[in-house]
Order: structure tokens, then C-alpha cells, then sequence
């Protein structure tokens, strides 16, 4: 139980970071930083494993940094498939 709200905590920060980095934060409430920041770990796990070979799973920062970096990527993807109307959840 505690590792899931640490999962949900580590996401909505990694989300929240990411959001203020692709300027989409007013757009997106704390649901949406937690899903952003989730599916971003996600992503950002895979991009990175494939292009060094790292793994990088645990609570630490360089995991955190891997998070934000594919919550950025995601919100990249959603920005250019919508034409950079509204991301929010």
C-alpha cells in the first residue's frame, strides 16, 4: 500500500515538473501531473533503457529525472497531435 502512494506522490512531482517544463501547468490539475507523471516514468524508462542500456527503477534521482524526461516526451506527443490546444485531464 505505501509503495502505491509513493508511485502516485513520485508521479504527480515528476507531472507536475514536466508540465511546468512544457508550459501546459495551468492547463492540468493534480490528476493529471499524477497520470502524466506515471505513464511518463513508463515511457521514460523505455527510451532510456533502449538507448543505454540503464536501468533505472527504484526512488532515487536520476529516476526522477527519467520520469520527467518521458512526461515531457508525452507531453510533446499530445501538444503535436493536438495541435497545442488544451492537455489538461
Amino acid at each position: 500500500m505505501i509503495d502505491i502512494l509513493l508511485w502516485i506522490v513520485f508521479g504527480a512531482l515528476a507531472g507536475w515538473i514536466a508540465s511546468m517544463i512544457m508550459n501546459t501547468n495551468a492547463q492540468m490539475g493534480a490528476i493529471g501531473n499524477i497520470v502524466v507523471g506515471i505513464l511518463g516514468a513508463f515511457i521514460g524508462g523505455f527510451v532510456v533503457r533502449f538507448l543505454t542500456g540503464m536501468d533505472t527503477e527504484g526512488f532515487s534521482l536520476m529516476s526522477l529525472l527519467v520520469a520527467v524526461l518521458g512526461a515531457v516526451i508525452l507531453l510533446a506527443i499530445v501538444k503535436l497531435l493536438t495541435g497545442g490546444r488544451s492537455v489538461g485531464a
